[in-house]
């Protein structure tokens, strides 16, 4: 893994953009401006040169946060990329993150198995995760 660097910021606006496009789903560019700004704390991960995945921490910063924007380009998957963006997230809110805050995230297909590597766990039937779109 030592030819993968985390950095301890969110990607570029380009970089954004780009990872989105080949992973979760296209975004405009306001859009990607107004995620980046809006960010509790976010990470990305270099080889070489080039941005290949990211993640973000969302929130007030007091009670609720969201992770969100866990994504690896197709490339780069399987790789223990994600292992290390997490990790990289949950230092961080180890450190800085309210010990009483909820946190939340919505875990595709078999990501979930990386997420609980991490102590998240799923909450259905208690309650389930709910999504709108405009």
């Amino acid at each position: 893994m030592n030819e993968y660097t985390l950095i301890k910021t969110p990607p570029s606006l380009k970089d954004y953009l780009n990872i989105r496009k080949h992973t979760l789903g296209e975004k405009t560019q306001a859009a990607g401006e107004m995620a980046i700004k809006n960010s509790w704390f976010g990470v990305h991960v270099t080889h070489k040169e080039n941005t290949v995945g990211m993640g973000r921490f969302i929130g007030d910063g007091g009670c609720s946060f969201a992770v969100t924007d866990i994504a690896v380009l197709p490339a780069y998957q399987g790789q223990g990329i994600g292992k290390m963006i997490m990790q990289g997230l949950m230092d961080h809110y180890q450190e800085f993150g309210p010990k009483d805050a909820f946190v939340t995230l919505i875990a595709d297909g078999n990501a979930k198995f990386l997420y609980e590597k991490f102590g998240f766990t799923a909450t259905a039937p208690k309650s389930i995760g709910m999504i709108y779109k405009n």
